[in-house]
């Protein structure tokens, strides 16, 4: 048996709404290491899901935690709807006032949307958590085939879900791929620098029909430049810029953007003038 991960793993410390509680979650947040990587692996993943250009479009972040792979959604002008079982963590994502919705749910009792809602799915790091029963009555085969069955429903024909996660051994990577293809889904596991330790990152996408063709990983051979749906593998580390540079918070148009993101949603807005933007001089 191949142990994919380091020994001390959070879902045998406690169950997720535990082990993120207040202050890990504070934590999480706040490590600048941890939000490189989360970024690094939001980025990859919506390379991944390969929306169309130049369109926006419904996503649902599983496991979403802050919202930190959220931001990288709404950077490239997506709209969002996130779940997450952490109560601490969803406080810290409206703390922030991240962009997107945020619901409180246990992703093993399904999802709660209607049919063909989203035109995408990402999730970081969160899947690996039902293959641990945390109650007497959690059943990870279960629990699994319920998720992914809902999950199937709500998501628009022809469209993909990328999960990053990291499974604890081949057993459970086996384990959450057969429900998936129980519920409908087609696909298959991507893996990043395969020959890495540290590098090494393993994806699950998913297809919910069409004829579409799996992604090769980054990293797996030479020549692999021009491959579809693929950024091209190089020697030197470069981070992925994104087609919608992110503006500097707090600016003119980083305020007239949120203000018309809050307008699509039907919010009540006030309108744009020439002092939107403008710092205030210094109180009497």
């Amino acid at each position: 048996e191949t142990n994919m991960a380091a020994s001390r793993r959070p879902e045998h410390t406690a169950p997720p709404e535990i082990f993120y509680g207040v202050d890990e979650a504070r934590k999480y947040t706040s490590n600048t290491r941890m939000i490189e990587i989360q970024l690094k692996m939001s980025e990859r993943a919506m390379e991944l899901l390969s929306l169309p250009e130049d369109q926006a479009c419904y996503i649902l972040d599983i496991g979403c935690g802050s919202g930190l792979s959220g931001e990288t959604l709404t950077d490239n002008g997506h709209v969002w709807v996130g779940v997450d079982i952490s109560e601490a963590m969803l406080d810290i994502a409206v703390e922030r006032e991240v962009e997107g919705d945020v619901i409180l749910r246990d992703m093993g009792q399904g999802m709660p949307f209607r049919s063909g809602t989203f035109d995408g799915v990402i999730s970081i790091s969160a899947l690996q958590w039902l293959c641990n029963a945390d109650k007497k009555n959690h059943n990870p085969s279960h629990r699994l085939h319920r998720f992914f069955t809902t999950l199937y429903s709500s998501m628009c024909r022809g469209c993909r879900a990328v999960f990053q996660l990291y499974p604890e051994n081949s057993q459970q990577l086996e384990l959450i791929t057969a429900q998936a293809m129980k519920s409908g889904f087609t696909g298959g596991v991507v893996v990043d620098y395969p020959n890495s330790t540290k590098a090494k990152k393993i994806f699950l996408v998913l297809f919910t029909g069409g004829t579409q063709n799996l992604p090769r990983g980054l990293g797996s051979g030479p020549g692999e430049r021009g491959v579809p749906d693929q950024v091209p593998y190089s020697d030197v580390r470069q981070r992925w810029k994104s087609k919608n540079p992110k503006l500097q918070k707090k600016s003119k148009q980083w305020i007239q953007q949120k203000k018309e993101r809050a307008r699509k949603k039907g919010k009540d807005t006030r309108p744009d003038s020439k002092y939107t933007g403008r710092k205030r001089g210094p109180k009497f």
